[in-house]
């Protein structure tokens, strides 16, 4: 069979390629195409210390600047062997700032073959910003992306951008301006950040933490924790909480932390420099958490693409309508069974935030990605998809939520088919809700085999001593069963109430 052939990718999307030059790292993120959940088909980085030492000198750093333009020739290979159809390229910092970056940006120009967009620290700020906005719903709070030469911190809600700053913060111009002290390093942050008048305003909100040294932070505080879920994207941490972990971090006694042998040995010397400039940003902004995001300048400039009617639709549905599309039965079907339990719900009188209608719809969407495993697999095969997909716009107890949804409709309805590690994340809310659906899929699968057309013509009739039934219609008849009754009862047990199922009157 053909590459062409192959059924693993959209047939509607056209790769694109996205550099973005640092002044730590120098990153190449192949796309599958210009999406509102764009997936990666291709990513890779280089730590190439181009703001090194550029406080001293003024200049780039001569061996990463060799070892840059170098490698550029290979991104350039494999974004025409990927077949991106366009490529985007950014810079940021020490590319703006050292009196050797023009020449380093026409020698990368001409070996791209591209234009390359050097962004000011405003431009680099509003797409931080936007990486934000387009990723975690309804965003609200303070985004702020440490790179390397830079800090960008922006005031955001929903889809607006109030108040911005750019300061001399990136780990590495804050490692050059304290001469190596970590002392001197903490003077500097909390003057530099006593700037930024307006974040005092913020308490209470959100600090979303954007870029490489605060991912590696984060990555070893859920060591630190054992948290169960290694999904950056908006993992959570207690400000309070967290401080005695920052200040061993600031305080450079890294060596023997648990998870430090799973960061680069280059991006180790930054930690301390970015756990200071998070724990002034927790004392001066004083937010209600941290918010780690994994998308910053590069999905924000992505996501600038977009059309302003496809920026309005919600990534969770969307990625979650594209993994039906290329893993269900019938993508149709999870579509008719989201509408349904919706009006299932309804009737069963669960009332429903606009998140959790949110999961729900996600949830039904999901429900068959797995089918092609064996079938005493396919629960835990959907749960760990699900838990560890790419997936945006969820929190983890929402993650855990759809996960333990689909376990339930491949496993049952028992306590024991509750994963230890997905019981972690979920509520109990959450817990009690994914049985619910998982039992109401679990009937519903019975009588639909997979496909479409049935789901729609299933109604709820109230009797009048409160009992619901589940009415098939005539025509549909043939797929009434024991197993459809039997998983019915269990549907009724779970809910405490009296529901049954029965072929619909003339």
């Amino acid at each position: 069979m053909s590459i062409e052939a192959s059924q693993g990718r959209l047939r509607d999307r056209r790769p694109v390629s996205v550099i973005d030059i640092g002044s730590n790292s120098i990153r190449l993120v192949i796309y599958e195409g210009v999406a509102r959940a764009p997936t990666f088909l291709f990513n890779e980085k280089m730590l190439a210390g181009l703001g090194r030492g550029i406080v001293t000198t003024g200049e780039l750093d001569p061996e990463g600047v060799e070892r840059a333009v170098a490698e550029f020739r290979r991104f350039r290979a494999l974004s025409e062997q990927a077949g991106a159809e366009s490529m985007h390229v950014l810079a940021t910092a020490a590319a703006r700032e050292a009196k050797n970056g023009p020449e380093f940006i026409r020698r990368a120009e001409e070996i791209l073959g591209t234009p390359i967009r050097v962004l000011s620290g405003r431009q680099e700020a509003y797409y931080s910003a936007l990486g934000v906005i387009s990723s975690i719903h309804k965003a609200n709070g303070v985004v702020g992306d440490l790179g390397g030469g830079s800090l960008e911190l922006v005031d955001v809600k929903d889809e607006e951008m109030g108040e911005g700053i750019t300061l001399p913060l990136g780990g590495l111009k804050l490692q050059d301006l304290a001469s190596g002290s970590l002392e001197a390093a903490s003077r500097i942050v909390s003057a530099e950040l006593a700037r930024a008048t307006w974040l005092r305003q913020c308490g209470g909100r959100s600090f979303y933490c954007v870029g490489g040294t605060w991912r590696n932070l984060a990555r070893l505080h859920m060591a630190s924790r054992r948290y169960p879920l290694e999904v950056m994207h908006q993992y959570e941490m207690d400000p309070a909480q967290c401080v005695p972990f920052l200040k061993r971090v600031a305080s450079g006694d890294i060596g023997k932390m648990k998870g430090i042998e799973r960061i680069s040995k280059n991006r180790r010397a930054l930690l301390p420099y970015g756990a200071i400039v998070l724990l002034e940003i927790i004392r001066t902004a004083r937010p209600a958490k941290l918010v780690i995001s994994a998308n910053g300048v590069r999905e924000g400039y992505l996501y600038s693409l977009l059309p302003e009617a496809e920026r309005k639709t919600d990534p969770l549905i969307s990625a979650a309508e594209e993994l039906a599309i290329l893993r269900s039965r019938s993508v149709t079907h999870v579509r008719e069974l989201a509408e349904w339990t919706g009006e299932a719900f309804a009737v069963l009188g669960i009332e429903e935030t606009e998140d959790q209608a949110r999961y729900r719809r996600a949830a039904c969407l999901l429900a068959d990605i797995g089918w092609r495993a064996h079938p005493e697999y396919r629960g835990t095969q959907s749960l760990n998809v699900i838990a560890h997909g790419s997936f945006i716009g969820i929190d983890h107890p929402g993650r855990a939520f759809i996960a333990l949804t689909s376990l339930f409709r491949h496993e049952g309805l028992f306590d024991d088919a509750l994963s230890p590690k997905m019981r972690e994340l979920a509520t109990p809310l959450y817990a009690e809700r994914a049985r619910i659906l998982g039992g109401l899929m679990r009937v519903v699968y019975l009588l639909t085999a997979s496909m479409p057309g049935v789901i729609p013509k299933l109604k709820w009739d109230k009797r009048p001593d409160g009992s619901l039934v589940l009415l098939v219609p005539r025509s549909h008849a043939a797929l009434m069963g024991e197993r459809p009754q039997g998983r019915m009862k269990q549907l009724a047990k779970l809910l405490g109430r009296k529901l049954t199922l029965e072929v619909a009157p003339e």
